[in-house]
């Protein structure tokens, strides 16, 4: 479900005609390696053709209560990369409904979001910047079964688009991991309610001095409105994944967020972490506490942000489970929550798993699955709770970078459809083969999904 909004002062002026904001203040022997990155050439760059002609397809008149939208990539990074929309209804499920091309190819299809209103989705690319392309995509669901195209920009100071939050004023936070070029520093990223770049954060000198001080590559994000905080957690510098690098340069740090300035609080460790790649506050939770996934130590840790270090410095992280072996070093860890705050579920990429663990008591962590269980998944990553609590939407994909990469996780396409079980654990009965039904395009990688229920026609849930 969306993270709670609550009632906040307007955020930053700007200037609504601006899409891009003004250059970082200079800082003599401080900012000067931003500028002087951006001079840095990539030996990966390529050329931004057009997408080939995409191949023709019909659609369904098809209304179900229960639609989910995928974030796709196609499979021969020739096609246009697109958003698929299938039906999730238990009578139709799997069906098609419609499809909207991007104008453009080998994006690597990542994130997908879905503004307040539930009238626009937003996707971001991952790889975008290997062919100059714009890493931000928009699509128009006023009309859900007939999903189209919008508009696409692409920030000035930073690439590698992730993670997405709301805004209270109709707009989008998005964590940005790499600078214009892949390397550290990245940004946080805000959009206005028409979707134009209206700020890459941090913009303050403070701010500025923090990201250049260690390493920020943000991949998750975390908001919480009501409380005026947000995390950001870093997982790995992108340029680093990427030929010749011969060894990935993995973050250990979140920064803790006031929402309202948009600053940075402080930043948080996790020692030997390899990688933060995810966070997320877990509802209801009288310390406002979130969890984040160390992906080299195969752990979730329970982050305080109220709370002070020996130091003074606030927020505070402390080990929450340890998830064994096999969770260690499996490239990626995400995770998703239930809304009543007592399941949470995390993929576990390169050990093909998904664990579920009962954190109804943090002080007693019990974990649901069987971790030497052989489960009917290949390349699990993202995850999504669905807006009835019920199922948990999978795809199985993570990313592949080809012959000019250090990262490419096996992956067998598929969308899974899991049962949640009364007791919070899971059952695999359905999924969606991407990879069969995209041939013509070389297949296609699913990596992200948003989940519309229409159940109720007078209380419509996006999320």
């Amino acid at each position: 479900m969306p993270e709670r909004l609550g009632n906040r002062p307007q955020g930053p002026v700007v200037d609504p005609q601006l899409s891009l904001p003004p250059l970082i203040p200079s800082i003599p022997g401080v900012t000067d390696p931003i500028a002087s990155s951006l001079s840095i050439p990539l030996p990966i760059l390529q050329i931004p053709t057009p997408p080939l002609e995409s191949p023709p397809w019909n659609g369904s008149d098809l209304q179900p209560k229960k639609l989910g939208y995928f974030w796709t990539a196609s499979g021969d990074n020739e096609h246009a990369d697109f958003l698929a929309a299938y039906s999730l209804d238990d009578d139709t499920f799997g069906e098609f409904i419609w499809l909207a091309d991007v104008p453009s190819s080998g994006n690597s299809p990542h994130h997908l979001g879905v503004s307040n209103d539930g009238k626009t989705l937003i996707g971001g690319g991952l790889l975008s910047l290997l062919k100059t392309q714009d890493t931000a995509y928009f699509f128009d669901v006023s009309n859900p079964y007939r999903p189209k195209f919008l508009k696409s920009n692409r920030a000035l100071l930073a690439s590698i688009a992730d993670e997405i939050r709301t805004t209270p004023e109709g707009g989008f936070l998005v964590t940005y991991m790499g600078s214009a070029v892949g390397t550290s520093p990245g940004r946080l990223v805000e959009f206005d309610s028409n979707y134009n770049i209206i700020a890459q954060h941090p913009e303050d000198v403070a701010g500025q001095l923090n990201i250049l001080g260690e390493q920020f590559s943000p991949h998750g994000l975390t908001v919480n409105w009501e409380k005026n905080i947000g995390f950001t957690s870093d997982f790995v510098v992108p340029l680093s994944i990427l030929k010749p690098s011969l060894e990935i340069t993995r973050a250990n740090t979140l920064r803790l967020w006031d929402l309202e300035k948009r600053t940075i609080i402080s930043t948080i460790t996790i020692p030997n972490g390899g990688g933060i790649q995810d966070v997320k506050f877990i509802p209801g939770n009288p310390d406002s506490a979130a969890l984040a996934t160390a992906v080299h130590l195969g752990q979730v840790w329970i982050i305080y942000p109220f709370k002070f270090d020996a130091n003074g410095n606030q927020g505070v992280a402390e080990l929450l489970y340890d998830l064994g072996p096999k969770a260690r070093d499996t490239t990626a860890i995400y995770s998703d929550l239930t809304q009543d705050g007592k399941f949470i579920y995390l993929t576990l990429t390169t050990a093909n798993h998904i664990a579920a663990l009962d954190i109804s008591d943090l002080s007693n962590v019990k974990r649901l699955d069987d971790p030497d269980e052989q489960q009917p998944t290949v390349g699990p990553h993202y995850i999504k709770v669905t807006p009835d609590q019920k199922h948990i939407v999978v795809t199985d994909y993570f990313v592949q970078t080809g012959d000019i990469g250090l990262i490419n996780t096996p992956a067998d396409y598929k969308a899974l459809y899991i049962d949640i079980n009364d007791d919070g654990s899971l059952h695999f009965n359905r999924s969606i083969d991407f990879n069969a039904l995209y041939r013509e395009r070389g297949g296609a990688k699913p990596h992200s999904s948003v989940i519309f229920d229409f159940t109720d026609p007078n209380n419509v849930i996006h999320y």
